[in-house]
């Protein structure tokens, strides 16, 4: 039968005015066709900046099986281990800003890549810090002996993730980078902001594109596979701004550039790897269907409500018990005067390296 153009008879989810959404957002669901299901027992492994510390909480809290290969030992207190940021992802290798972080993870763990940087002295000097992580020991580390043992027993975690999982979660946050000039190694977080000494002779500062991005996440997911051919992937983009930019522009600007060349990267990336999609997160946090409902006051902190929106998207598509069924999402109306109260009280501690950063 003739069409009288294109788009007669698409789906209502590809017309702005029809999409489903709701008076304040609540309904939004941008999540297309997921390509795999995964069941409750199903190892899954996070990493990735800020955000991912989330999805990591969330499927603790609701008992899916959040891999953690770097635990606490068994008499330390809990909330002693959280204070050391066990827990937070599934090993303690801390934020993992860009795809080029990742992947030289993995080279470490691996034995592929060892950096010139192996310390940096606390921010007090009365101690050792790890550069790829230095702010996962609070305080830092009393010797290098201790750091080099516990950074041992880090990678030999890192690599039991990475053989053992059955589903990889990875959010990429940043593009804007600090990297060792002696030998490419990108830092999380610029030296001397906590920790380390900033020398203009051996780190520059670097921002990756959109191709450089979706060659770095190619190959560590490749790289991956190849350690474990069964591993599915689930790639993410992390809806916070940016905490600070080096370029000489606007922070917001810098936001919206980094976070268009990682939303392209996911997609190229996505689109060419089998058993591997994109996760809208991003896109229900920032979408105008919430009116910004989703942030704090500072309009970058995302507040728990949106993440349980995210998340029981997550759950509602990924998992076989909840597949196919109306995962409920509320945002009660509040009064303006007790906004403020209501959203701090669902800001939670998150290890964020970026956030150490300020002109001052």
């Amino acid at each position: 039968m003739k069409r009288k153009h294109p788009y007669i008879g698409l789906d209502d989810r590809q017309f702005w005015k029809r999409a489903p959404a709701g008076p304040s957002g609540q309904d939004l669901d941008p999540v297309s066709d997921v390509p795999f299901v995964l069941k409750s027992q199903d190892k899954i492994v996070t990493a990735g900046s800020c955000f991912a510390q989330h999805v990591a909480r969330y499927l603790t809290e609701q008992g899916f099986n959040h891999y953690v290969s770097e635990a606490a030992y068994p008499f330390i207190e809990d909330a002693v281990a959280k204070r050391h940021n066990y827990g937070l992802f599934s090993a303690r290798y801390g934020n993992l800003y860009t795809a080029r972080q990742l992947l030289q993870l993995l080279q470490r763990a691996y034995g592929l890549f060892d950096p010139v940087a192996s310390h940096w002295k606390t921010p007090d000097g009365k101690a050792y810090a790890d550069p790829f992580r230095p702010q996962i020991q609070p305080g830092g580390f009393s010797s290098l002996e201790e750091l080099e043992a516990d950074r041992k027993q880090h990678l030999a975690a890192v690599r039991q993730s990475i053989e053992n999982m059955d589903v990889f979660v990875f959010t990429l946050g940043l593009t804007e980078a600090w990297l060792d000039k002696r030998d490419g190694a990108v830092f999380p977080i610029a030296p001397g902001v906590a920790g380390g000494e900033f020398d203009e002779e051996i780190v520059e500062f670097y921002n990756f594109d959109h191709d450089e991005t979706a060659d770095d996440l190619m190959s560590a997911l490749q790289f991956i596979r190849s350690k474990n051919p069964t591993v599915k992937f689930i790639v993410t983009v992390s809806p916070v701004p940016l905490n600070a930019t080096y370029l000489p522009r606007h922070v917001w600007t810098s936001t919206t550039w980094s976070k268009a060349a990682l939303r392209i990267a996911a997609e190229k990336v996505t689109a060419s790897l089998d058993d591997c999609c994109y996760f809208p997160s991003y896109e229900v946090i920032t979408s105008p269907h919430v009116r910004g409902g989703y942030y704090a006051d500072d309009g970058r902190e995302v507040l728990l409500t949106g993440v349980d929106h995210v998340m029981a998207l997550f759950a509602k598509h990924f998992f076989e018990n909840t597949q196919s069924k109306d995962v409920p999402v509320s945002r009660p109306e509040q009064s303006e005067g007790k906004k403020h109260n209501a959203d701090m009280e669902q800001l939670i501690e998150l290890l964020c390296d970026e956030e150490a950063i300020d002109n001052t």
